[in-house]
C-alpha cells in the first residue's frame, strides 16, 4: 500500500470516527507528512549528438562519440523537502568495451540524486546531491558528492529557480577526497504557444577550487584548470499528458575527462510520462 493511499485511508477513518487515530501503524500526522505534494516520473529514449568541433578537440583526450541512452527520471515533493533523480544506461546494446570504437562507444552508466530539505518556512534549504558515473570498459568511475545550502523561488510570471552552493567531495578511480566547491541551479518556465504546452529548463553546475590531484588524475592528456562548467538548456513540447519530446543543448568545459576544451552536443529526447 502506497503512502498516498495509507494517508487517504487514515484521514477518512479519523474524520468518520471523530478521533485522531493511529491507522495501519502510522499516526495521522505522520501519514500527512508522507503524502507527496507533487510527483512525476518518466522513461525516455535519448540520442546525444556531439558537435564536430567537440569530436575534433577531444580526439586525443577523452574522445567523444555520439550515443543512444535510456533514462529513468523522477521527482517528488513533500511539505518538508523534495527529491529528484535519474539513472542512465548509455549505449545499451554494446559491450562493456566496444572494440570497434576503441572504447568510445562502451556501455556506461550515470545516475544522480538531488535533495532539498526545507529550513522551516523559509525559502532556504539544506542541499545535497550525489552524481555517479561508471565506464567499466576503462575501469573508470567517479562519484561527486555535494553538501551545502539551497534556495527556492518562483516569480510572478511562473519562472522558478533553485540555486545552490556547497562543498564538494569526489570518490573516483583517480582521486578520492575533498574537491573544492560547486555552485549551480535548476530553473524552468512553462508557456503556451500555438495552442500547445511547452517548457524551457536549464541546469547548470560550476565547480571551482578543485584539488590538484583530481585535476591531474581524472583528465586525459593534461592537467585540467581549477574551474569546470557543466549544464544543458532544454526546450520541451508536451503534446499529451503521457508524452514529452524535446531538444537539449548540452555544454561543458574542463569536465567529462577532457582538460581545457569546450564540449557541446544536441540531445534529442522522447519521454513517456507514467506518473
Amino acid at each position: 500500500m502506497t503512502p498516498r493511499i495509507r494517508s487517504a485511508l487514515a484521514t477518512t477513518l479519523a474524520t468518520t470516527l471523530g478521533t485522531p487515530l493511529v491507522v495501519l501503524g502510522i499516526p495521522l500526522a505522520q501519514a500527512d507528512t508522507l503524502t507527496p505534494v507533487w510527483s512525476f516520473a518518466n522513461a525516455s529514449l535519448n540520442y546525444l549528438d556531439w558537435s564536430s568541433g567537440t569530436e575534433r578537440r577531444t580526439a586525443d583526450n577523452a574522445a567523444k562519440s555520439d550515443f543512444f541512452y535510456l533514462e529513468l527520471e523522477g521527482g517528488v515533493g513533500f511539505e518538508w523537502g523534495e527529491f529528484y533523480g535519474f539513472a542512465d544506461l548509455e549505449n545499451p546494446g554494446n559491450s562493456r568495451f566496444d572494440a570497434d570504437s576503441d572504447g568510445r562507444d562502451n556501455r556506461r552508466t550515470a545516475a544522480k540524486l538531488t535533495s532539498h530539505f526545507y529550513l522551516g518556512d523559509s525559502p532556504f534549504s539544506l542541499y545535497a546531491h550525489v552524481y555517479d558515473f561508471r565506464d567499466p570498459g576503462f575501469n573508470a568511475r567517479e562519484q561527486d558528492q555535494v553538501l551545502g545550502l539551497g534556495f527556492r523561488h518562483t516569480f510572478a510570471n511562473g519562472l522558478w529557480v533553485k540555486p545552490f552552493l556547497g562543498a564538494a567531495r569526489v570518490q573516483s578511480s583517480g582521486h578520492t577526497g575533498m574537491n573544492g566547491y560547486m555552485a549551480g541551479w535548476v530553473a524552468g518556465y512553462d508557456f503556451q504557444a500555438f495552442d500547445q504546452a511547452f517548457s524551457v529548463t536549464n541546469w547548470h553546475e560550476q565547480t571551482f577550487d578543485r584539488a590538484d590531484a583530481y585535476l591531474e588524475q581524472n583528465f586525459v592528456g593534461d592537467k585540467a584548470g581549477p574551474v569546470g562548467t557543466n549544464g544543458a538548456v532544454s526546450l520541451w513540447w508536451h503534446p499529451h499528458e503521457r508524452l514529452t519530446t524535446g531538444v537539449q543543448y548540452r555544454y561543458a568545459n574542463n569536465k567529462l575527462g577532457t582538460p581545457d576544451a569546450y564540449q557541446n552536443a544536441m540531445i534529442y529526447t522522447l519521454k513517456f510520462n507514467f506518473l
